[in-house]
């Protein structure tokens, strides 16, 4: 089975907060982009979360939106192996090395975990930091928690914006 890689980081020198998943899904790596499975609710709660209009936008169009209200993307797996998009399928992974990026964002106020794999694997590696670590639920469709209560968890990104 081959390896899977995430995708770049999409960061700027001003980016105040990190949104990072885990790896991303089969949809997503064969489209090239992230959150490309329509049924992922990542853009709409980023919309929410940034009070822009980022469900109906084209990728490109979203990922600038993000980067204009001080959010990036990134994941915190930079190569595994996996059958199918499920992160309890992730084997033999290499993690993204956090520290070396957190070190380019001087404006970086606290990096959210997209779901439990995601929060596992990147606190390890960030180590002791004075940022805000801020566990999300999952926005995968794999991840049955009502889009309400999702919400309500995820609005609570704007205060580092």
């Amino acid at each position: 089975m081959p390896l899977e890689h995430c995708f770049p980081p999409v960061v700027r020198p001003d980016t105040r907060l990190l949104v990072l998943g885990s790896l991303p899904g089969a949809m997503s790596l064969a489209a090239g982009r992230y959150y490309a499975n329509p049924r992922n609710q990542f853009w709409r709660l980023m919309e929410s979360v940034i009070d822009r209009p980022l469900a109906d936008a084209d990728y490109d169009q979203r990922l600038a939106l993000l980067l204009d209200a001080g959010v990036g993307l990134w994941d915190t797996v930079a190569a595994a192996q996996r059958p199918g998009s499920l992160d309890a399928d992730i084997r033999l992974h290499a993690a993204s090395d956090l520290q070396a990026l957190v070190a380019t964002v001087p404006r970086l106020r606290a990096m959210a975990f997209n779901g439990g794999t995601s929060a596992r694997v990147g606190r390890r590696q960030i180590g002791d930091t004075k940022l805000a670590l801020v566990d999300l639920p999952s926005s995968s469709p794999a991840y049955t928690l009502p889009f309400d209560e999702k919400r309500a968890r995820w609005l609570a990104l704007r205060r580092y914006l």
